[in-house]
């Protein structure tokens, strides 16, 4: 029987395969997460990188970016994608597996990536890769667990419906896409707004914002000392 790791390998190697329809999708947080990475960013670091939309907007602002993908085909396409990128180098890795440098890096960003892994161990493994006062940025997807939650999911896939509509003139993504992200989210769990809350005991002073689209961003900074 194929491990769970196995398993997301192979939904991502399929997405990735789609990418192409996806890349076209502007994502709307880009700008609201690019405003916390810091202004002077020498080295920064992006986990679950996918074909490396976010990795190339890093580059433009950091001297150097590590991208790393579980998935052989994602990195492939990131790769080939970033031609004009010579500041970014991407990985194929296991974040599980993989032992950053200590105090490495200005800037760490996981995109919907924190929920695929072992959490609190891994926030512990990007703490210790963070350089003092670098930024830890996580932006990931929410479970609804009250009513406010979901009226608010059934606001926001009203604004997913619209946002189809408007990036590619059609309601939903063609049934390839559909079918793949629907046979990954077999797989997929993700936390509560109060267990990512609960998450600040492990990241003091933490910031922690509910979005539009079941996503939330988590921002901290590392004390100096």
């Amino acid at each position: 029987m194929a491990s769970s790791r196995e398993i997301f390998k192979a939904d991502f190697d399929r997405i990735a395969c789609l990418a192409d329809y996806q890349s076209r999708h502007k994502g709307p947080y880009e700008s609201f997460l690019l405003k916390h990475v810091p202004l002077r960013c020498d080295e920064a670091l992006e986990i679950g990188c996918g074909t490396g939309a976010f990795s190339r907007l890093l580059a433009e602002r950091a001297r150097s970016v590590s991208a790393i993908d579980f998935s052989p085909e994602m990195i492939r396409l990131a790769t080939a994608r970033s031609s004009d990128f010579a500041n970014i180098e991407f990985l194929r890795a296991d974040i599980t597996k993989t032992e950053f440098p200590r105090e490495q890096f200005d800037c760490i960003v996981s995109i919907a990536t924190l929920h695929h892994l072992p959490i609190r161990a891994t926030l512990e493994k990007l703490k210790a890769a963070l350089s003092p006062n670098g930024i830890l940025i996580v932006h990931d997807l929410f479970q609804s667990d009250d009513l406010f939650d979901l009226a608010a999911s059934a606001l926001a896939h009203c604004v997913w419906v619209g946002r189809q509509f408007i990036n590619f003139g059609r309601l939903r993504p063609p049934r390839a896409v559909r079918e793949a992200w629907k046979e990954h989210g077999r797989h997929d769990t993700y936390l509560t707004l109060k267990e990512v809350r609960k998450l600040r005991s492990d990241l003091p002073n933490a910031v922690v914002k509910r979005h539009l689209l079941w996503r939330y961003s988590l921002i901290w900074q590392k004390p100096e000392g």
